[in-house]
């Protein structure tokens, strides 16, 4: 809101028609509320590696729906690039067998990573509807889907009676930090920039390079964290670089 008054000299978008609040209400419901609810939860059953993995497949469900309702075309040599992105990130990712792939917890987990995959393609695809009609600005979509998504999340929350319990989580000074740290780089500037993205361009390009994180962390989880880089690692991310290379090039 304050970047928006920044902005615009209005705390919410005065220009919002009808039509923007329901696209970008039902991108907050699917993208914010249940499928972080699922990525989270994913975390917890599979941990955060194989649930990351099965996040990439996020571009191709964006492409086909895409493809299906907002006909967007790919070329080849974008599918390609994106096939050979994705390719890569599953390297990076998928170091080793999960372990007890038999389990009903481990099914579950990569039920919930396919549903929060799911879930944020479906997410991008009501932004750019919200997106594409009188050219709506991303920062603006984006405060809108954050509200809505936030809005849902607390009605569950006090629906579950959890409201008292979120709202003590803020004695912990620590926690605050993250939390807003959190906030201010992911739902605020990530996804704002993700809108400005899926607005100038394909939702299958623009997911797949939002789906590189887990690519770009190599070097600081090195530096930072001192974690051992493996071969397949190394060989994953140029793999991925490349097919990042090839979408820039020919789209």
């Amino acid at each position: 809101m304050i970047a928006h008054l920044i902005t615009f000299h209005t705390l919410i978008p005065a220009n919002a028609r009808l039509y923007h609040w329901f696209w970008f209400g039902i991108s907050g419901l699917i993208g914010f509320t249940i499928g972080d609810t699922f990525l989270f939860k994913g975390y917890v059953l599979i941990g955060p590696r194989l649930t990351m993995l099965l996040m990439s497949l996020s571009p191709v469900f964006g492409t086909i729906i895409a493809w299906i309702f907002l006909r967007e075309l790919l070329s080849l040599s974008e599918i390609l690039g994106i096939i050979i992105t994705i390719f890569g990130i599953m390297m990076v990712l998928y170091e080793k067998k999960a372990e007890n792939s038999n389990d009903k917890k481990f099914f579950m987990g990569i039920l919930c990573g396919l549903s929060a995959s799911f879930c944020q393609a479906l997410g991008y695809f009501a932004s750019k509807k919200g997106l594409i009609y009188n050219n709506f600005t991303p920062l603006s979509g984006n405060q809108i889907r954050l509200m809505s998504g936030a809005l849902f999340i607390w009605l569950i929350a006090i629906i579950q009676g959890e409201a008292g319990k979120t709202v003590n989580i803020f004695r912990d000074k620590k926690a605050v930090i993250a939390i807003v740290g959190g906030a201010f780089f992911g739902p605020f500037i990530g996804v704002w920039l993700s809108l400005v993205a899926i607005q100038h361009t394909y939702i299958g390009i623009a997911s797949t390079l939002m789906a590189l994180p887990p690519v770009i962390l190599i070097p600081l989880s090195y530096w930072i964290f001192k974690e051992r880089i493996t071969i397949r690692a190394i060989v994953g991310t140029f793999i991925t670089l490349f097919g990042v290379i090839l979408l820039f090039l020919y789209s």
